[in-house]
């Protein structure tokens, strides 16, 4: 399978090698901006490497709380230019929405700001009333361990360039449900959370998200909003995503790599003791 469209670009750079220069042709992650609107309203742009646009669309408006589920989007599309091609807008239409952009750029605001940003930040989160992930799902940790080996196997943009992010989605016995690559891993995450409700399968009680580099309050934050049970990164989570996977239940993996990995919250899912 070949990566997205425009995912990749070529540039010509010039490699020095013990002593020696030479001209070559290197691969590049795509980095465009994507605005999205909602109901002709501009809600926000981010910065992506193209490809599963309308995932990643549909899966910032979920983890944004801005709908629950599928039923709730009345359309979901990408705009063309004038010769057919993808132009870098989604533009959703809610059923029944009384949603305003500002309302989001406040939240923003409150999630950026410096000193108060993690007390505003889990507020946030409480207010949106989000629930705990199922307790009930469990995986071993020999399954555990070989997560990294196949998320990197399937990471087709990364093998060329170097510079993306991944996510993807495993089941119990370390299947992969879905892999989605781009240059930030927050869009990563939504690409597959929007994978998952656009094929109505939110909430993600029984999956294991497995994201590469660091795991960030907003990781965690955007999976508990999919319902998912347990998230693994092979680096190191930050104080504020362990804060918040404590007071929700959900289980936190760090530095997942080879034979070993680092719980720091809901050690029981994937863990007993001896």
């Amino acid at each position: 399978m070949r990566p997205p469209q425009r995912s990749v670009e070529l540039t010509q750079v010039s490699e020095w090698q013990d002593g020696s220069i030479r001209s070559v042709e290197d691969h590049l992650a795509a980095e465009e901006p994507l605005e999205i609107r909602v109901d002709a309203k501009p809600l926000t742009v981010t910065m992506r490497t193209p490809g599963h646009d309308r995932e990643l669309a549909a899966g910032f408006l979920l983890t944004e709380g801005i709908v629950e589920s599928p039923e709730q989007i009345a359309s979901l599309q990408q705009s063309e230019d004038t010769v057919g091609a993808k132009r870098n807008l989604v533009e959703v239409e809610l059923r029944d929405s009384s949603f305003e952009p500002e309302d989001l750029q406040r939240n923003f605001f409150a999630a950026s700001s410096c000193g108060i940003c993690g007390k505003a930040s889990i507020e946030a989160v409480r207010l949106r009333g989000l629930r705990s992930p199922s307790a009930g799902f469990n995986i071993d940790p020999e399954i555990l361990c070989k997560l990294p080996d196949r998320l990197r196997a399937e990471q087709q943009i990364f093998g060329r360039t170097g510079g993306l992010h991944a996510a993807a989605l495993f089941d119990a016995n370390g299947e992969l449900k879905v892999l989605r690559e781009d240059i930030g891993r927050h869009n990563a995450v939504d690409k597959v959370v929007g994978w998952a409700l656009l094929e109505g399968m939110i909430p993600l009680s029984n999956s294991v998200l497995l994201v590469s580099g660091r795991g960030g309050f907003e990781i965690v934050q955007k999976a508990i909003a999919a319902g998912i049970p347990i998230v693994a990164s092979v680096s190191a989570p930050s104080s504020l995503a362990v804060k918040l996977a404590r007071e929700l239940g959900l289980t936190l993996i760090g530095f997942l790599r080879e034979r070993r990995f680092v719980v720091y919250s809901g050690p029981s899912r994937c863990i007993t003791s001896n």
